[in-house]
């Protein structure tokens, strides 16, 4: 017998395909589309934004070819408060939040999966390249579109009631699958960037919120070398948009190394200076199987695997690298894999 499945539907081709193939499978499907905006725009901007009267149109008309039920839940005031307002608030004390991984967290699986499962659904099933492999989260077979990252921070309660039927599948097999069952959205553009953010402009967003305060930029000798509006719209790793005074001595870019937000510092560097080896982590979530050995680490959606050891101490993680990261953002996720396997999460504190 089927089971009874929530089948999140954003309004793109990945979605829902998702929902197709369970409700294939003979499963109980339930289509719902997340209104996560109080004011959402009427028209998407190429692939900028989400959330918008067009998306959960697209999503709708699926539901239709489909032939399953459709709502639409409003969960823009939790949207603002979980993933909005962190995403502010990290910045302001100089950390680079990824929300993308936060909606997962606390909308996705959270907010949403607490509702299904009151309402007497089994799981909740989103379109995320990734795999669950008897029940632990593993990667996509599409390398260049894995989303295993971004789940990372799933606890293995949330991931026993959750269906990602579009890991065994690269995405143009979800886009050719798309076409064959007349899906509209089989050539809809992926959405990229900051969903909340449709114009791309992070800095202009965050500026909006926590105003400007004219603040310096420094050297590694605490020498100032130009100024800016507020450390809040800098990431360490950054190198366009400083608006450095003079050129380094050697000629060379240099890049934001850190941010100190109580002294409205950001500090610039070469290249090397940003290479770290040693990682410093809150309290790791662990989600899948007990592996010491042969540990990778991914520090960024879509960045390099680095391999690595770990250890406990404190209720935080230590992550020594087995060769130099560069650009590791306190406010990141470090997910850890074994092999294709994800064993757990924390998020970066500090590295050096």
């Amino acid at each position: 017998m089927g089971l009874r499945v929530l089948a999140a539907m954003s309004g793109g081709v990945d979605s829902a395909v998702a929902a197709a193939r369970i409700a294939e499978a003979g499963h109980d499907v339930t289509g719902v589309h997340l209104a996560l905006s109080a004011n959402p725009q009427s028209h998407r901007t190429g692939a900028r934004g989400c959330c918008t009267v067009e998306d959960s149109r697209d999503a709708r008309r699926a539901a239709d070819v489909i032939g399953i039920p459709f709502y639409i839940w409003d969960m823009a005031e939790r949207f603002q408060r979980d993933v909005i307002e962190d995403f502010v608030a990290e910045y302001a004390a100089g950390r680079t939040p990824n929300p993308c991984l936060r909606c997962n967290e606390k909308i996705k699986f959270a907010a949403v999966l607490d509702r299904a499962l009151a309402l007497g659904f089994d799981a909740v099933a989103t379109g995320h390249h990734a795999r669950l492999v008897d029940g632990v989260l593993s990667r996509s077979v599409d390398a260049g579109k894995d989303q295993s990252y971004v789940l990372g921070v799933l606890t293995r309660e949330q991931l026993g009631h959750a269906m990602f039927p579009l890991g065994d599948s690269t995405k143009a097999q979800v886009r050719e699958e798309a076409a064959r069952r007349g899906l509209t959205v089989a050539d809809k553009p992926d959405s990229h960037d900051i969903c909340f953010i449709a114009d791309g402009d992070t800095r202009g967003f965050l500026a909006e919120r926590l105003g400007s305060a004219e603040g310096p930029i420094v050297d590694q000798a605490g020498e100032v070398v130009g100024s800016h509006q507020g450390a809040h719209g800098f990431t360490v790793g950054q190198r366009k948009g400083l608006r450095i005074d003079r050129p380094a001595a050697d000629g060379r870019p240099r890049y934001v190394l850190s941010i100190e937000p109580v002294s409205n510092t950001v500090t610039v560097g070469p290249r090397a200076a940003l290479e770290v080896t040693s990682i410093t982590c809150g309290p790791p979530v662990w989600n899948g199987p007990s592996v010491l050995d042969d540990l990778t680490v991914q520090l960024r959606a879509h960045g390099e695997v680095y391999g690595c050891r770990i250890e406990e101490s404190d209720g935080g993680l230590r992550i020594e690298l087995d060769r130099p990261a560069t650009g590791v953002a306190p406010g990141q996720a470090a997910v850890l894999y074994s092999g294709a396997t994800v064993i757990g999460s924390a998020t970066i504190a500090h590295a050096a």
